[in-house]
């Protein structure tokens, strides 16, 4: 039985547990997308009109949509996710501080459920040769993810010199991390659209200063929050786009039940061309569900996005 509360007990992404785990040897992760060997396949090359195959990609929760339920008691909350029909769940920032046993039954939880983790999001010290990085390549490992993704940029990243600096150390991390079979990545935010000196957008910058392999992984509602077209992104970045939050997004306030608090598909996303696109040219391997908060409860949040995505396929 997991001690959920004994190692997640207030969640936050940008907070983390401090607190110590026994080393233990590294463990050989499952292939990524074991069982899945269409997972990832792209559509045939032709316009963003092609029929999207469902089967192909499997749908996932970023963890933070339930964030007080998972809170309260883990085992039950990833238990009820799968219920729902999730195949994938992506831990944010609070994992890193679990013991490597305590991510070992979570792993063996995941397994009985027919869960997948395939990423993580992680504070900057995991991309920082040393003890952190060490850690988060043997949670990731026991988890069986693949993609390491940096949540936010670190404090006092100002200016087109210090974001690609930190593309520089990104760009670092990667090559540590390619010898462990993980990924590195980076998850945008609404300001990371924002343009700097001469004009270039943060993330314009960020993708110029990391290597191809570099994932870029899109958080769709933020993107539209501010003003960008997510398509033209994809467009521009051919197969970095391996994996994507799908969090919707309304012109409002959240006062008024707008904003991010509209669930998939009540929001102004062009998601039957941008998911084409995703397909066809982003590279793009699973999505990922993300809500910050509704009308709803947090699990009915969850249950109502995933029928809602499982509609959209059905007629796309």
């Amino acid at each position: 039985m997991l001690h959920a509360k004994k190692s997640i007990n207030s969640l936050s992404r940008r907070n983390f547990f401090k607190h110590s785990a026994a080393v233990v040897a590294s463990l050989s992760a499952h292939h990524f997308l074991e069982g899945n060997s269409a997972v990832g396949a792209s559509l045939e090359s032709g316009s963003g009109s092609s029929k999207l195959s469902p089967k192909k990609y499997p749908i996932g929760l970023e963890l933070y949509s339930v964030r007080g339920e998972l809170g309260r008691d883990l085992p039950k909350t990833i238990q009820a996710v799968a219920k729902m029909g999730y195949e994938v769940v992506e831990f944010y920032a609070p994992y890193s501080g679990w013991s490597l046993p305590y991510a070992k039954e979570v792993r063996a939880q995941l397994d009985d459920l027919g869960l997948r983790c395939y990423s993580t999001h992680n504070h900057y010290d995991s991309f920082t040769p040393g003890d952190s990085m060490a850690k988060a390549i043997e949670l990731n490992q026991i988890l069986g993810a693949r993609q390491v993704i940096l949540s936010s940029a670190p404090g006092g990243t100002k200016g087109v010199d210090g974001w690609k600096r930190l593309g520089d150390q990104l760009t670092i991390a990667v090559e540590h991390l390619k010898p462990h079979g993980l990924s590195a990545g980076f998850h945008n935010h609404q300001t990371e659209w924002a343009p700097l000196e001469g004009g270039q957008r943060i993330m314009d910058v960020l993708a110029a200063s990391t290597p191809h392999e570099f994932i870029l992984q899109l958080d769709v509602g933020t993107c539209m929050e501010a003003g960008a077209d997510p398509i033209a992104w994809v467009k521009a970045h051919p197969g970095r786009i391996k994996s994507v939050h799908l969090k919707e997004w309304a012109p409002g306030k959240g006062s008024d039940e707008k904003g991010y608090r509209v669930l998939f598909g009540e929001g102004i996303t062009p998601w039957k061309e941008l998911i084409a696109t995703l397909e066809s040219v982003g590279g793009v391997e699973y999505y990922l569900l993300e809500q910050e908060g509704s009308r709803y409860s947090e699990f009915e949040t969850a249950q109502r996005c995933l029928d809602a995505w499982k509609s959209f396929r059905k007629g796309a």
